[in-house]
């Protein structure tokens, strides 16, 4: 399937023989599998995957690879492709309700939002395994205090379990990004890490924790909470969002929601 990359899609093909057996051997599909493949590119792990008998569903934004992707696969009784941006499909809806584990090399300009897209469904999927900017995993498993613990290491540790993978070289690719790769593991929680009481007033005030990283907590949430109240919680109103660990946000979230 040759197919030119194209820039505006953040096209990078995976063509390591290499690389490829060790994903596959990483996600173990089985044939009881309900699987969602984000941006298949050029097929690299989508034939693999037909292999194993799963029910493979492939999303897939670039019409052109679309349309090579089912002359090659569309045969195959297992294989549903979905042509447009999984950013806005309902991932549930897709499935029909089932659970299902979720996959992609991601392109390095949609990471982070098809993170907190899949955050959406955390009782629905089984995992998610992705191929991401090694920088975004770094952040996404990083502790409180470390120069990359922010707002993505937060919700990403809140909704999963965060295990970082075998890093990838650029030449695995084409063509060659300018960055390193790295796969990563996350498993959802079967229970929270913390108790919330709303997932929604725990995200915003992350977002407005983060949202000036100079920022001391009094100044970042003063239009959600005071520094009585900050100080309630047990928490310091004089520390940055970036010292703080999932049960304090948790307490701060929630009495934010009891103040409103």
């Amino acid at each position: 399937m040759k197919h030119r990359p194209r820039k505006r899609f953040g096209q990078n093909f995976l063509t390591d023989n290499q690389v490829i057996d060790g994903i596959i051997n990483l996600i173990r599909p089985r044939q009881s599998d309900l699987i969602v493949e984000v941006g298949p590119g050029r097929g690299a792990l989508t034939g693999m995957l037909l292999e194993s008998g799963c029910e493979l569903h492939v999303v897939e934004l670039d019409r052109d690879l679309a349309a090579k992707l089912v002359r090659q696969y569309d045969d195959a009784d297992n294989f549903h492709l979905h042509s447009g941006d999984v950013l806005a499909m309902d991932l549930a809806e897709l499935t029909g309700g089932r659970q299902f584990r979720l996959i992609g090399n991601l392109p390095y300009n949609i990471s982070s939002p098809m993170l907190f897209h899949a955050f959406q469904w955390p009782r629905q999927i089984l995992d998610m395994v992705f191929m991401l900017q090694k920088e975004v995993v770094n952040r996404m498993a990083a502790t409180p205090g470390s120069s990359d613990y922010g707002r993505l290491s937060v919700m990403c540790q809140f909704y999963c379990q965060v295990i970082p993978e075998f890093i990838v070289p650029p030449e695995a690719f084409y063509p060659p990004p300018k960055v390193e790769s790295r796969l990563v593991r996350l498993i959802p929680h079967a229970r929270p890490p913390v108790k919330v009481g709303d997932d929604s007033q725990f995200a915003g005030l992350v977002r407005l924790a983060f949202s000036q990283r100079r920022k001391t907590l009094r100044n970042a949430l003063k239009i959600i909470l005071d520094q009585e109240a900050i100080q309630a919680c047990g928490v310091d109103p004089g520390a940055r969002a970036e010292t703080l660990d999932l049960a304090a946000f948790a307490r701060l979230a929630n009495a934010a929601a009891k103040s409103g």
